[in-house]
């Protein structure tokens, strides 16, 4: 964290994902390298192919609204993209992203519930969340053996043995899941509900995709 300044403060207002990303960074989990613009400029500090995303409070579920477009490989095609999502999301900043592939992908969660008050959820992401639908719970705050049993309880746990050429790092994983448990007890009083799907592992590195915060007054 920069000092001086709060999670609650890079927090305030209304959150999209590019700032709540940012304060992920701050924190120090890994994100993909990113520009938020309104206009395609003559150059970008982004290696081809690029992700590019409408960049919303009002809009949570891009993909479903023709948000997100992946594997863009040219400037032109950039462009191009760009002028379609102005269309469809008039008013919206977009956000490019470097496209990270090759890993595992998994699906990280934090919800708060009345009674009982935040717990962190894991489990394969992407596709699989639905098709496989094993996930595991516990509610916060998490120490290591929460985390490896988290892990060893579900298909997660098959990828730190390595299956079809494909690893998780046990230790990588398990400092990741203790490090999103310290990011929402710092947010306690923020967080109703995070997720962070995809989140892409492979090895030792471990990147979040996508990520949204609904704030507990029903904000993003």
């Amino acid at each position: 964290m920069k000092a001086g300044k709060s999670l609650g403060e890079i927090l305030h207002g209304e959150v999209t994902e590019f700032d709540l990303k940012m304060a992920l960074r701050e924190y120090g989990f890994r994100v993909p390298r990113g520009l938020l613009i309104d206009a395609v400029p003559a150059s970008i500090p982004i290696n081809f192919p690029v992700v590019l995303k409408v960049s919303d409070p009002r809009i949570l579920h891009k993909s479903e609204l023709g948000g997100v477009s992946i594997g863009i490989g040219s400037h032109e095609a950039l462009d191009a993209e760009l002028s379609r999502m102005r269309k469809a999301f008039p008013g919206s900043h977009f956000l490019i992203e470097e496209m990270v592939t090759g890993g595992v992908e998994m699906i990280v969660g934090v919800s708060r519930n009345r009674d009982f008050g935040l717990s962190i959820m894991v489990g394969l992401g992407g596709i699989f969340t639905e098709l496989y639908g094993d996930a595991a719970f516990r509610l916060l705050p998490i120490e290591r053996q929460d985390a490896i049993d988290m892990i060893e309880g579900t298909t997660l746990g098959k990828f730190v043995e390595g299956f079809r050429g494909k690893f998780i790092d046990r230790e990588s994983l398990v400092k990741f899941l203790l490090k999103v448990s310290g990011f929402a007890e710092e947010c306690r009083d923020i967080i109703d509900q995070m997720d962070m799907n995809p989140v892409m592992a492979s090895g030792k590195e471990i990147t979040i995709l996508d990520a949204k915060l609904i704030k507990i007054n029903g904000t993003t």
